[in-house]
């Protein structure tokens, strides 16, 4: 009797033991400002001196660093896969560019500088870029591409979740034009910050990359031409639709579904 009273008593409390989860305040030198940010330890964290890797993940237009960790169950996949998750803020509609027009929105510099700066002066993370994949849905899933294919030195996998993939459809969409001005006389500059361009000078074997768009989604064409894209280059990534449509029931869905290949990336890194 004892011992089963032991055994349920272990069960509870284990199942009690969950992964850490606060906000942080980082300063960008660049914005002049601290900025905040979520982060997400697993519980493995706090038992041992081991470094993890990171997970950079990104939020969505009209959203902030605390979705990921309000809606989803992103710190439960954190504990099970093992790896730290940084949510950084991304100002609503940053896009996560560093606006030429607007020295504000320096949310490219921020990211993929600033924040991983800070993060492996601060905890034991995996200080290579092996050890670092960027993720995020609609704006994110943008940003994920975009720093992956700006800063292939930073990060090696990439994974956007319904991502902008291409903005110029959207003209006049999310603030877009206030961050690279009106696309009409700015082309060049829409040109030089959308993904797909920036995709045309990709190599196989550059990014380990998996994308993930719903079958309803306004943003599925982007997603199929980038796709193609890659096809006609030969770049190897995953390609995936599901059913569903622009909002947090697919992409609650799609982090569990991704974070198996992000796993698996980070453990081929390990191996080499």
């Amino acid at each position: 009797m004892m011992s089963k009273m032991f055994f349920s008593l272990f069960v509870i409390i284990y199942g009690l033991q969950s992964a850490e989860v606060k906000t942080l305040e980082i300063f960008s030198e660049k914005m002049k400002k601290h900025i905040p940010a979520s982060i997400i330890l697993p519980d493995e964290y706090m038992k041992g001196d081991k470094s993890f890797p990171v997970l950079y993940l990104l939020h969505g237009a009209g959203g902030n660093h605390m979705d990921w960790r309000n809606i989803t169950s992103i710190a439960t996949l954190a504990d099970q896969y093992g790896m730290i998750v940084l949510c950084p803020d991304g100002a609503v509609t940053s896009w996560y560019f560093d606006s030429p027009i607007d020295p504000k929105f320096q949310y490219e510099t921020h990211v993929a500088k600033e924040c991983v700066t800070y993060l492996d002066k601060n905890y034991r993370t995996k200080a290579d870029r092996k050890s670092r994949a960027i993720s995020g849905l609609s704006m994110g899933g943008h940003g994920a591409m975009y720093l992956a294919l700006r800063h292939p030195q930073t990060f090696s996998i990439a994974v956007p979740l319904s991502g902008g993939v291409d903005i110029r459809p959207f003209p006049n969409n999310w603030d877009i034009k206030k961050r690279l001005g009106e696309m009409s006389s700015n082309k060049k500059r829409w040109d030089d910050h959308t993904v797909i361009e920036l995709a045309k000078n990709l190599k196989d074997g550059d990014l380990a990359l998996s994308i993930d768009c719903g079958t309803e989604d306004f943003f599925l064409k982007v997603n199929r031409n980038l796709h193609t894209l890659l096809k006609s280059k030969g770049v190897k990534h995953n390609y995936e639709e599901h059913p569903g449509a622009h909002n947090w029931d697919y992409w609650k869905a799609a982090i569990i579904r991704q974070m198996p290949f992000i796993s698996k990336e980070f453990k081929k890194a390990d191996k080499e």
